[in-house]
C-alpha cells in the first residue's frame, strides 16, 4: 500500500516537472515566432496550450485525491500542497509564452520587435528556457543548489527587463507608441515567465527544508 502510495507521489513529481519542459518548448517556439514573424510556430504554441492546461488540471486532479485518501502528513503534505501551487505557476508561464505567440500573430506578417531590439529579446528568450528547464530539473533532483541558481538566472532576466525601460525612454526612440507599447508587455510577459519559475523552486525548497524562502541563498 505504501508503495502504490509513494508511487502517486512520484508520478505528481514527473508530471510537474514535464510540464516545464513543455513551458520550456513554448517559450523556446514562441521567441522564435517573435523574432523571425514566424506564423506557423505562434499558431503551434497556441494550439499547443491546451495541453498545458490539461496537464495541469490532471495534477491538480492527482493532488487533491492524495488529500482526500491519504491523509499525508509531514514531507508528504508539503509534496501535496506545492504541487498543487506549483502546477498553478507552470501553467502561468505556459499562458505567457501563448501571449508572446499572439503577439507575434497579431503583427504577421511585420515584425513585433525593431531588429535593435531583437537581441533582448533573444536573451530574455534564452533565459527563461533555462529558467523552465531549470525547475524542472529541481523537481526531480531537489537539489537545493539547483533551486538557488533560478534566482541568479532571474537576476539576469530582470536586468534585461529593466533595460527595455532605459531603451524605451531614450531620445532616440523613433519606432513610435505602438511599437513601445508592445515592447513593454512583452518584456513585461518574460519577466513574469522568469518570477513564476523561480516560486517554482522555492516550493521544492519548502518541500525539503519545510519552510517557505524569500529569496534562495543556499
Amino acid at each position: 500500500m505504501r508503495d502504490a502510495y509513494q508511487e502517486q507521489l512520484d508520478d505528481l513529481a514527473t508530471g510537474l516537472a514535464g510540464m516545464c519542459d513543455d513551458v520550456a518548448a513554448a517559450m523556446r517556439k514562441a521567441t522564435r515566432s517573435l523574432l523571425e514573424a514566424d506564423l506557423q510556430l505562434a499558431e503551434e504554441v497556441i494550439s499547443e496550450d491546451t495541453g498545458i492546461d490539461d496537464v495541469r488540471a490532471a495534477a491538480e486532479h492527482r493532488a487533491f485525491g492524495l488529500l482526500a485518501l491519504q491523509a499525508p502528513v509531514a514531507t508528504d503534505l508539503r509534496i501535496v500542497v506545492a504541487a498543487i501551487h506549483g502546477a498553478g505557476d507552470i501553467e502561468r508561464m505556459g499562458d505567457l509564452a501563448l501571449h508572446v505567440a499572439q503577439a507575434a500573430r497579431r503583427r504577421h506578417p511585420q515584425s513585433v520587435l525593431p531588429d535593435e531590439i531583437k537581441p533582448y529579446f533573444a536573451e530574455m528568450g534564452t533565459v527563461g528556457v533555462r529558467l523552465a528547464e531549470k525547475a524542472g530539473q529541481v523537481i526531480r533532483s531537489r537539489d537545493l543548489e539547483t533551486a538557488g541558481e533560478l534566482e541568479s538566472d532571474d537576476d539576469a532576466m530582470d536586468d534585461l527587463h529593466k533595460h527595455m525601460f532605459t531603451v524605451l525612454m531614450d531620445r532616440n526612440w523613433t519606432h513610435g507608441v505602438s511599437a513601445a507599447v508592445d515592447v513593454a508587455l512583452l518584456a513585461r510577459f518574460y519577466e513574469r515567465y522568469a518570477d513564476h519559475a523561480v516560486a517554482v523552486a522555492r516550493r521544492i525548497v519548502y518541500v525539503v527544508t519545510g519552510q517557505m524562502p524569500g529569496p534562495l541563498t543556499v
